[in-house]
């Protein structure tokens, strides 16, 4: 317990109260690593990317005979004729991003200085139909889940390169996301950091809680239990049920900063989406 208040002390993480000395996103990510090596010492860096299968040899076999035919495999499918059909006035998606679109996930969430915002790659694709004159797509699983498992497949073995800008409103963006990983909330009064932090590699019942290193690499992802595809903000809002507090919206200030902490956190790590898990 000693060590895990020491650590919490270093990250400047103690949310329930003012905080003297605020650490940089540098000395952040620098502790968060250090944490997860010092935990889980046997497993290399770039492993974290498989998530609770990297801690897990049981899980792990499970899941790669499940990888022979992955059960995403149709939706990478319907999402790249989805983003090459043009829309109405005759432009693609491609028209809208860096490099038409292809293997661009890596740089996703980033801070956008124009508009003050966080920009997730759901939110870049909705921006991207509203555009060329098309309806946005809902937000947490369908097409817009589909065409950003086809961007995430196109973009694997890239490195997760979020920056954090030195304008004071990025800053103030990751710090958001950074309270809200670490402050407890709901009726079991419990934090992101409390599962994927502090208790990862321990068993909720049973199940096996993932490091939160790693926790953003395999978006969007088929899991057993949804019988479908989902983006990370539909996972946001399930975890937060699990706690028993009310979710926020799918693309909602506070889910677009806690994928930005995250994101960040990860950064290093090759991009392997769209995944499978439980």
């Amino acid at each position: 317990m000693k060590k895990l208040l020491t650590i919490a002390a270093t990250l400047g993480l103690m949310c329930t109260g003012s905080i003297a000395v605020q650490a940089s996103p540098q000395q952040d990510l620098k502790a968060f690593r250090s944490y997860f090596a010092k935990r889980f010492p046997d497993v290399p860096f770039q492993e974290f990317a498989n998530g609770v299968y990297a801690i897990d040899k049981a899980s792990r076999a499970q899941w790669e005979s499940i990888e022979e035919f992955p059960p995403y495999e149709l939706s990478v499918d319907k999402g790249k004729a989805l983003f090459e059909k043009p829309f109405k006035n005759g432009k693609t998606y491609a028209s809208c991003f860096r490099n038409g679109g292809i293997g661009i996930k890596q740089d996703y969430p980033y801070f956008d200085t124009a508009s003050g915002e966080v920009v997730t790659l759901e939110g870049a694709i909705n921006a991207c139909r509203v555009k060329n004159g098309e309806k946005p797509l809902g937000w947490k699983k369908g097409k817009i889940a589909d065409i950003s498992a086809y961007m995430a497949y196109t973009s694997r073995g890239n490195k997760i390169n979020v920056k954090i800008p030195s304008d004071p409103r990025a800053i103030a963006a990751y710090e958001q996301g950074k309270n809200f990983f670490y402050a407890k909330r709901g009726q079991l009064n419990m934090s992101c950091a409390d599962c994927h932090q502090w208790n990862a590699g321990n068993r909720i019942r049973a199940d096996l809680l993932s490091p939160a290193l790693g926790h953003v690499t395999h978006f969007p992802v088929y899991r057993s239990k949804w019988g479908a595809l989902g983006t990370l903000h539909r996972r946001y809002g399930g975890c937060n049920k699990q706690v028993r507090f009310k979710p926020f919206k799918a693309q909602s200030p506070e889910y677009k900063t806690l994928e930005y902490f995250e994101s960040y956190m990860s950064n290093g790590l090759k991009l392997n989406g769209p995944g499978a898990r439980k």
